[in-house]
């Protein structure tokens, strides 16, 4: 888990791997520059949209100078290669798409709602498992949850403020976030009096304990 907001990340290879790679990138908020020859139709939509840069041209090693991040997406092992080592050289971590031994780190399957991000990962042995476990935690947890979120941000704050103890702040915290209690503070308008917010989760606590 990377903050990325704003980081240069670069990505070697225009196909429908690189494209994977890019969507990720761009939804944690990354400058992504791309390095290849072509570009699928939809990459060709991100940068026309200004979304991406793209150099139409093989990487060069000193492309890589002041990315974050380093993937290698083409369908050439050497090419990866040399990429991987030319970031290694810089101090920067690669991944080597479809090698994740060829790289220095493997990217999960990921599931984003809002600010919950779940994340599934088979060290590289099956993506299309853990895939899999994400389509599957995709419909346990939808859309909802990024509301969810945002309001429990909110809870959080209020019993850090009004609760010194440490062990009941966990305790109304835990309680917090049964599926009743989420739909509760969805739709509390109180939500903002700190002295009721904390009556409630204290009975909700005792509720949960018994």
């Amino acid at each position: 888990m990377l903050n990325l907001e704003g980081r240069r990340c670069v990505v070697i290879g225009g196909g429908s791997v690189a494209e994977r790679k890019i969507s990720g990138l761009l939804e944690a908020g990354a400058a992504v520059s791309v390095f290849s020859l072509g570009l699928t139709e939809h990459l060709r939509e991100l940068v026309h949209a200004g979304k991406i840069e793209w150099a139409k041209r093989p990487m060069q090693d000193e492309d890589l100078d002041g990315a974050a991040l380093v993937f290698a997406a083409t369908d050439r092992q050497d090419i990866n290669a040399q990429a991987a080592q030319a970031a290694r050289a810089r101090g920067i971590h690669a991944n080597v798409a479809d090698d994740g031994a060829g790289g220095d780190f493997i990217v999960p399957a990921v599931l984003r709602r809002g600010d919950l991000i779940v994340t599934a990962s088979t060290s590289g042995a099956a993506p299309a498992l853990a895939a899999r476990v994400v389509n599957e935690m995709a419909v346990r947890y939808g859309p909802e949850y990024a509301e969810y979120v945002k309001v429990l941000e909110t809870v959080r704050s209020i019993v850090k403020s009004e609760v010194e103890d440490s062990s009941e702040r966990r305790k109304l915290l835990n309680a917090a976030v049964t599926e009743d209690a989420l739909e509760e503070w969805r739709s509390a308008s109180w939500l903002q009096d700190k002295g009721k917010l904390v009556e409630r989760l204290r009975q909700r606590a005792n509720y949960t304990r018994g």
